[in-house]
């Protein structure tokens, strides 16, 4: 074993140090600059099995990854329409909230217009409000450029117009 401090081989049991507030293993000649010991904690002994199993997680603390299909793209107005539906619904903030398990704060954010749900937690305000957010993923459309002729002098261009100067 090597001293934390010095970096010599230690012979024999190393000595803990506290040096500035860090324990150590440290040699003879480097306990001098401890301000006292430390002594290391035991190590916990397993439990004996009982039988009994655990109680599963609460839900809100287990991990849930859904996929969800990319096809999908939110509408623009997002927030208006949770706002209005959540008031047609006769919901309050908190009420939502405690349904779909989301905290109150993101909701009055989406609503506000300052952030914008991920695709699960839409799918979720869809299904308590009864409201559509997410619609499919509308191709942009790209105009049919035919020309014959591109604008500007080309490469081909200028390659032209040297093989011409050349052949006269």
């Amino acid at each position: 074993m090597q001293c934390e401090v010095c970096g010599r081989k230690i012979f024999g049991t190393p000595n803990r140090a506290v040096i500035e507030g860090a324990n150590m293993s440290v040699c003879d000649k480097c306990m001098k600059l401890s301000s006292g010991t430390w002594e290391p904690k035991p190590k916990p002994q397993p439990r004996p099995r009982t039988g009994v199993m655990r109680q599963p997680l609460p839900f809100a603390k287990r991990k849930t990854t859904v996929s969800v299909p990319e096809t999908f793209e939110l509408v623009a107005d997002v927030g208006t329409q949770v706002r209005k539906a959540r008031m047609k619904a006769g919901m309050s903030h908190d009420d939502l909230g405690r349904k779909i398990r989301e905290k109150v704060s993101v909701l009055r954010k989406i609503e506000s217009g300052k952030m914008v749900p991920d695709l699960v937690l839409a799918e979720r305000l869809e299904h308590t409000l009864k409201i559509t957010l997410r619609v499919p993923v509308s191709e942009p459309e790209v105009k049919n450029v035919s020309s014959t002729k591109p604008l500007g002098t080309t490469l081909g261009d200028l390659i032209h117009f040297k093989e011409k100067g050349a052949n006269k």
